[in-house]
């Protein structure tokens, strides 16, 4: 209790200085950038290893991805930026190709304080918008500290067991599984706001850096008050309503739709598998 306490005492002090600026409409702009790991093991005898070298950075490159998360103390909008480069990224050789579909590419996330969020979403060529609330975070404060930009940083992790999805080449039914979710972030008491990225939320700061299963986001560029370009939250409205569970079901759907447009053939050694989770 006393790690969970500290950095909200902090924040008394640091926030005192600032609660009128924020009863008067503070507001920001927050520039991420994000990176995967990327790792593809095939048949040694099918690819050489320059060749699967290659794929991989080829990937990894194309799945870096630039984003704004825009926000008043109440609330924040989450989104990609407009590229030219957009969509799932691929590689090629050797005859295979490979494609990685990262999860909300290309929508657009509204959420408030209290976890509550609607989420414009594309899939398989039809538009929904889901309405939802995202389960609070049992965050474990950390004493460490870093500086990101110009601001101090302070450590916060959580871990849970979350049920997950799979389908695998040659399946005819999603199976159940259970999966581990570590994340560790890192936020700033000195902008006091309790929005991150993507669905991240519920800590005394504004969240800087996101490292989950081997994606990192983390912010290049703050803007505060901007007078040029000034703040406006709106929600999203497109789309055919639905809830987070029932949108899950539609991407299982297509999931399985695209599995079976690729099966492997028997012995050729194809193999592909897809995960769907929180």
């Amino acid at each position: 209790m006393r790690l969970y306490l500290q950095p909200l005492f902090i924040l008394t002090f640091l926030g005192f200085g600032i609660h009128q600026a924020f009863s008067q409409g503070f507001t920001g702009r927050a520039y991420y950038k994000s990176s995967s790991k990327i790792s593809i093991s095939l048949d040694s005898t099918k690819m050489a290893p320059e060749q699967m070298a290659q794929i991989q950075s080829a990937l990894k490159k194309q799945m870096e991805r630039n984003y704004i998360l825009s926000f008043t103390p109440t609330e924040s909008i989450w989104k990609q930026e407009e590229s030219l480069g957009g969509g799932p990224a691929t590689a090629s050789a050797g005859g295979a190709v490979f494609m990685v579909a990262s999860s909300g590419e290309g929508s657009t996330l509204y959420k408030d304080a209290a976890g509550n969020y609607l989420q414009e979403q594309e899939m398989m060529g039809k538009e929904y918008l889901i309405k939802d609330k995202a389960e609070p975070f049992e965050w474990e404060l950390s004493e460490e500290t870093k500086k990101i930009g110009n601001y101090t940083a302070q450590k916060a992790s959580f871990t849970k067991i979350v049920d997950s999805r799979r389908f695998s080449t040659g399946m005819t039914e999603m199976e159940n599984v259970k999966d581990t979710l570590q994340v560790t972030v890192w936020f700033t008491p000195e902008i006091p706001v309790s929005h991150g990225p993507e669905y991240y939320f519920g800590l005394p700061g504004l969240i800087l850096e996101v490292q989950n299963q081997g994606r990192t986001l983390i912010c290049e560029k703050i803007e505060l008050n901007p007078s040029a370009d000034p703040v406006v939250i709106e929600r999203p409205s497109k789309g055919k309503p639905m809830t987070q569970a029932e949108f899950q079901v539609v991407q299982e759907e297509g999931m399985k739709q695209m599995m079976n447009r690729y099966q492997g053939k028997p012995g050729d050694g194809t193999n592909v598998t897809i995960r769907i989770g929180n």
